[in-house]
């Protein structure tokens, strides 16, 4: 029996709405024993919204907070959370026989702050924020970009380029493009990967 892989989605969607969890992407790789299924999950929506309250709370009583603009990066899982999720996935997992054939490694974490932005819903979750972009396609002649996005009607987002220079060894540094410079108008589905660049 082939490998289901909607069907673990709706297994590992059921158990994460079922402790206040949202997953976020999940993957299937290797052969035989090094099988492995990796499974990253973050706090749904409310509990997202309630751990900003608590980090706004910190920031006004003066704690050390992230920064307010990097508060939607943070999943909010904590490694209870992932074992947790993991043990109990685990058991559904083995009981249906979801992952047919010989043994396979459970793996749960967070999406981390690297995260990689997959659907239109993403983009428009975190519009606004610095990301590193791989296209299909050139887009003005070059296929990969770093810079911060807004999302555009028509599944497009448009990129403010950012421009670095290498001296030595020394690690790059970045600049923002000049206002004056246009953003580059990206289509979403000319977009083969993207990641969040953290900016903590």
């Amino acid at each position: 029996m082939p490998f289901d892989e909607a069907h673990v989605r709706a297994i590992a969607d059921r158990v994460a709405a079922s402790s206040g969890l949202d997953v976020v992407e999940h993957e299937f790789d290797g052969s035989g024993k090094g099988r492995v299924l990796r499974i990253f999950i973050e706090k749904n929506a409310e509990c997202r919204r309630a751990l900003e309250q608590k980090l706004t709370a910190a920031l006004e009583a003066g704690e050390k907070v992230p920064s307010p603009a990097n508060w939607d990066q943070l999943a909010g899982v904590t490694h209870e959370d992932c074992a947790n999720y993991s043990r109990e996935l685990g058991t559904i997992l083995d009981v249906e026989d979801a992952v047919p054939g010989s043994e396979y490694l459970l793996e749960v974490s967070s999406p981390g702050l690297d995260r990689k932005l997959v659907k239109p819903a993403d983009f428009q979750r975190f519009s606004g924020s610095k990301v590193k972009i791989m296209t299909r396609e050139p887009v003005s002649g070059n296929r990969h970009f770093e810079g911060r996005f807004n999302v555009l009607e028509g599944a497009r987002i448009a990129l403010k380029v950012e421009t670095g220079n290498k001296k030595g060894n020394k690690k790059k540094q970045l600049t923002t493009a000049s206002s004056a410079q246009p953003a580059i108008e990206i289509d979403l589905s000319n977009i083969e990967r993207a990641r969040l660049v953290p900016e903590i």
